[in-house]
C-alpha cells in the first residue's frame, strides 16, 4: 500500500554504516531514498547526484539518507567506498521496500534499459562492468519527511531509474526554511 501525506512515515528498525539508528522523526526534515540493490547502476548514478547536491540541501536543513535492498558488504564496496556526506543504510531484508510499499515491475526495468541506456552504460563505467548483474524488477522511490515524521511527499519510481526530481527536493527544504525563518 503506497503511503501519501500526511501519514507518519514508518519506523524503520535499521542501522546505518556506522551502526547508528535510523529515526524518521528527528526533529529535521529528511530525504529517505530507497534504492534497489548497491550494484544497481542507475541507483548509482543517483547517488552521485545527491552527493554533489547534499551541501545545498544540508544548507536548507534537510537530512539525506539513502537505503540499498543490499547486505552490508555489498554497501561498502558499491557505493561507501568513497566517502558520502549522507547517512548510507543497508537492508537486506527488503524492510523499507515492505512498509513504504514499494512495488516491483518488469516492465519498469525493460522500460528504464530502453529509455536511460547510456545513463546506465556510465553507470556500469563508474562501478565496473559486475555491477547490475543480480538486478532485480523491484523498484526506487523518495519520501520527504518533516521533522515530526510526518510525510510530505512520496514518490514511487515508474522504472527502476526513476526518483523525485531534485526541484522538488529544495523547493521541499525551502519552503522548510522559509517556515522556520517566519516563525522565528
Amino acid at each position: 500500500m503506497r503511503l501519501v501525506r500526511p501519514q507518519s512515515a514508518p519506523a524503520l528498525p535499521l542501522h546505518d554504516l556506522d551502526g547508528h539508528p535510523l529515526e524518521v522523526a528527528s526533529g529535521r526534515r529528511l530525504l529517505l531514498s530507497i534504492f534497489r540493490e548497491a550494484s544497481c547502476p542507475s541507483c548509482n548514478i543517483r547517488v552521485f547526484e545527491l552527493n554533489h547536491n547534499d551541501r545545498d540541501l544540508r544548507e536548507l536543513g534537510l537530512d539525506v539518507v539513502v537505503v540499498f535492498a543490499s547486505e552490508e558488504d555489498e554497501v561498502r564496496r558499491f557505493i561507501a567506498r568513497q566517502p558520502r556526506p549522507f547517512r548510507i543504510v543497508a537492508d537486506p531484508g527488503n524492510t523499507a521496500h515492505e512498509r513504504y510499499g514499494i512495488e516491483r515491475s518488469g516492465a519498469g526495468k525493460f522500460k528504464a534499459l530502453l529509455t536511460r541506456f547510456p545513463a546506465m552504460l556510465h553507470g556500469m563505467r563508474e562501478l565496473g562492468f559486475k555491477s547490475g548483474r543480480r538486478s532485480t524488477t523491484r523498484l526506487p522511490a523518495d519520501v520527504l519527511i518533516d521533522g515530526d515524521g510526518r510525510i510530505e511527499e512520496t514518490y514511487y519510481g515508474r522504472d527502476i531509474s526513476d526518483h523525485i526530481p531534485m526541484e522538488r527536493v529544495e523547493l521541499f527544504a525551502t519552503r522548510a526554511l522559509a517556515s522556520r525563518r517566519a516563525a522565528a
